[in-house]
């Protein structure tokens, strides 16, 4: 066995020597880097890999940092975080601003609220728990009990809640939790009286919710099958499949409900309607916001016939279908087919033909967010220049007898001429007034009950639960955060700027009222730009550290968001990706012009998507910037379909496969538009080691890439948490952490001078 060993521990010992090189060269660079000298960049071997794309000759030569746990790859992160480290401790300012962030945060602060099975449920956190807490309650105004405390699962807090389902009749909660931040979810079934877990842990699961049949005998959810090497990294994210689970059972004898080994990129979301009748299976593909739409008839609520045949409602993909709700075979479909901005129509499932279909919310000039029928009208979410208005709708009802329950019973749709409004309702017949420009969200409540909850936040205003009664039309906060901070002393504008095409595009600032517009300002511009993703009004106590600092915070609405609909979302996808880039540049300018801050002053972030608009940005106008935040991005957009989930993701960005995108892709791509030489702006890269969803290479052969052509002193850091993944369900501390680091970089780069004011 000698000959096998003794060559491994001679490797081994010559990369512990090559480790202890770069350490001392971390730890001897910072005092001159302070002084305007280059920092020395741990070494990053140029390997000879060359691919060829349709005829174009594309380097690689980092391509070995693809392998977060090769021992050079490990060498590597070590050498990096040690540098990383060393900088970011020799700002004086850092622990004053890391205990500034901690005493903010130190507030009691709910998440979303429901009410499910006669219970009710919220989360929350009393201000410095890792994560958050699960609370039930018998009763509206009971008292509350703590049912899932995933800070009990951990020591180190990486555990968190994912999703969470009801049983029917209140008896049981199925829940997954998330280590890390992965994807990856594990799901568990609780007792709620007695806060017990039953024996049977369900694996592989992403990307999915789970949902009872009304009898409580178990529930629909999606998996995927195990990696062959058990390495979560590793597993191209296809074939889903959708499964029923009953209750007490081991996972292996789940009885597959639905697969389609023939479309392996089809992933399927199940829910259980209101009445209990069908499934509800929502077909996707990737990240694509079409999709189609299928059923299961359950027969009869009390017993579930899980053979039935999958009834393909609306088998193309040429338009979002979001279902909405039901009056028996009448189904409410939320869709943009024919109406960009959304609408709501009706679909007889027994004549599901479209020419029968019928519009119950018209489109209009907001963008529709989401669409549920509660307590016997539509409830509607808008969007009105990113930010929120909640619309209800009368819907078309068969009128229901006395001692006839409207849970679980078939009704049929009434004639056309029997609907109130004749062949469309085009009007609200109410909205709810929210208290600022802000953000509603997690929206729920059933049909057979006037109980709605929602959250409202704001930038200024934390996210706080309010219930609606919908026959009395009464608005009441139910479970308000109340934040330490001083408000009052911010306010925020909604500002209008031309890109260089001449869209008008909108913006956030976030500002002192008492701001002086003289070009001096430490501004942070937040960006995205993707996936029909909106970005609007949140509040964030450490955003607002921020201003006490003395700093701006901007987020502009960037095409390729769902802001004003499809066509917003489009114009910013595949061959007009470009236009996202412009925007924000754009945004950055208006700023400077406006004198709310200068080239000096300027710091941008962005995460994920955010990221790949950060590093392409930085490439276009590396001298429109002071500083760079770019966090867990796309930067290969070459090679990012390979890896787990990102084959999802052509929807928005194209393919390398294909000629004609090809060249789209590897004209912006930010690790292939990296010109050596160039004085790049202060930029710290931030990943995780086992990000399973944008994989840690991205960021890793863009930090090597932009360390080795850095052409001025500016520092180029990557600060990488070994214990994280793409950042959903970061422990507070550590989130703390972050920005803290985060903050401290910025001081230094954009010479502020610390004071919390």
């Amino acid at each position: 066995m000698s000959y096998i060993l003794v060559p491994y521990f001679a490797q081994t010992m010559k990369k512990s020597c090559l480790l202890a090189v770069h350490l001392l060269t971390a730890a001897g660079t910072i005092a001159s880097a302070q002084a305007g000298v280059p920092l020395k960049y741990p070494p990053a071997a140029r390997g000879p890999q060359v691919d060829n794309y349709h005829g174009t000759s594309v380097a690689d030569p980092y391509r070995w940092l693809e392998n977060p746990d090769s021992p050079e790859t490990r060498a590597w992160i070590q050498a990096e975080n040690a540098l990383t480290s060393s900088y970011l401790s020799a700002i004086p300012e850092r622990a004053a601003i890391r205990a500034r962030l901690q005493e903010v945060q130190n507030y009691q602060r709910y998440g979303s609220g429901f009410k499910a099975g006669g219970r009710y449920f919220y989360y929350m956190n009393t201000g410095l728990q890792s994560q958050n807490v699960l609370y039930v309650q018998d009763g509206r105004n009971a008292k509350p009990r703590v049912l899932l405390d995933p800070n009990a699962m951990s020591k180190d807090g990486i555990v968190s809640l994912s999703t969470v389902n009801v049983s029917h009749n209140g008896r049981y909660v199925t829940y997954s939790i998330n280590r890390a931040g992965s994807d990856w979810q594990e799901f568990r079934i609780r007792e709620i009286d007695t806060g017990k877990d039953l024996p049977e842990v369900l694996q592989w699961a992403k990307f999915t919710g789970a949902s009872w049949t009304h009898d409580n005998k178990g529930f629909f959810y999606s998996r995927y099958d195990a990696p062959a090497d058990g390495n979560p990294l590793t597993s191209v994210n296809t074939n889903q499949k959708l499964y029923y689970h009953r209750v007490g059972q081991p996972q292996s004898r789940d009885q597959l409900i639905y697969d389609r080994p023939d479309q392996p990129d089809w992933g399927f979301d199940a829910n259980v309607t209101d009445d209990g009748a069908y499934v509800i299976i929502n077909v996707w593909k990737g990240t694509d916001t079409r999709n189609r739409l299928y059923f299961i008839d359950l027969d009869n609520p009390g017993k579930p016939r899980l053979t039935a045949p999958v009834v393909k409602l609306v088998d193309r993909l040429d338009a979002l279908y979001s279902f909405a709700g039901n009056d028996g075979t009448n189904f409410y479909v939320r869709t943009d087919l024919q109406a960009p901005n959304g609408r709501v129509v009706g679909i007889d499932i027994d004549n599901p033909r479209q020419e029968r279909w019928y519009t119950i919310v018209p489109e209009g000039k907001d963008a529709m967010v989401s669409a549920k029928a509660v307590g016997g009208r539509m409830a509607a979410s808008f969007l009105q220049d990113a930010h929120s208005a909640i619309r209800f709708y009368d819907l078309p009802r068969r009128p229901v007898t006395r001692g006839e329950s409207m849970s679980g019973m078939r009704r049929s749709r009434p004639s056309p001429s029997g609907r109130r409004g004749g062949l469309g309702i085009n009007a609200p017949a109410f909205e709810i007034q929210l208290p600022d420009l802000g953000s509603v969200d997690d929206i729920s409540g059933t049909d057979d009950d006037e109980e709605m909850f929602y959250t409202f936040t704001s930038f200024l205003r934390p996210k706080s639960i309010y219930r609606f009664d919908i026959r009395s039309q009464k608005n009441e906060v139910w479970k308000e955060s109340r934040t330490t901070l001083d408000v009052s002393r911010y306010e925020t504008r909604q500002l209008f700027f031309n890109s260089k095409d001449g869209t008008r595009v909108p913006m956030f600032v976030v500002v002192r009222k008492d701001i002086q517009l003289n070009g001096a300002n430490p501004t942070r511009l937040y960006g995205y730009g993707g996936f029909d993703v909106s970005q609007t009004p949140g509040f964030s106590s450490v955003r607002l550290a921020w201003l006490e600092m003395g700093g701006v915070y901007a987020s502009a609405n960037l095409r390729g968001g769902g802001e004003y609909g499809r066509a917003w979302h489009e114009a910013g996808m595949l061959d007009k990706k470009q236009n996202v880039f412009d925007d924000f540049i754009a945004a950055a300018e208006f700023l400077i012009r406006e004198k709310y801050t200068s080239p000096a002053k300027l710091a941008i972030e962005g995460g994920s998507n955010g990221g790949l608009l950060v590093g392409a940005v930085l490439n276009q106008r590396p001298d429109l910037f002071a500083a760079a935040l770019p966090a867990v991005g796309v930067m290969d957009m070459l090679r990012f379909h390979k890896f787990t989930i990102g084959w999802a993701w052509t929807s928005d960005y194209g393919s390398s496969d294909k000629p004609n995108e090809f060249k789209t892709l590897y004209a912006y791509s930010p690790l292939h538009n990296i010109k050596a030489g160039t004085c790049y702006p202060a930029t710290m890269i931030l990943t995780a080691d086992h990000d399973d969803r944008v994989v840690p290479g991205h960021s890793f052969k863009y930090a090597a890439a932009l360390q080795a052509a850095q052409g001025c002193a500016k520092p180029t850091l990557i600060r990488i948490d070994t214990d994280a993944g793409h950042g959903a369900g970061k422990p507070t501390s550590k989130t703390l952490d972050e920005w803290a680091d985060r903050y401290a970089f910025l001081v230094k780069n954009l010479g502020m001078t610390l004071t919390f004011r």
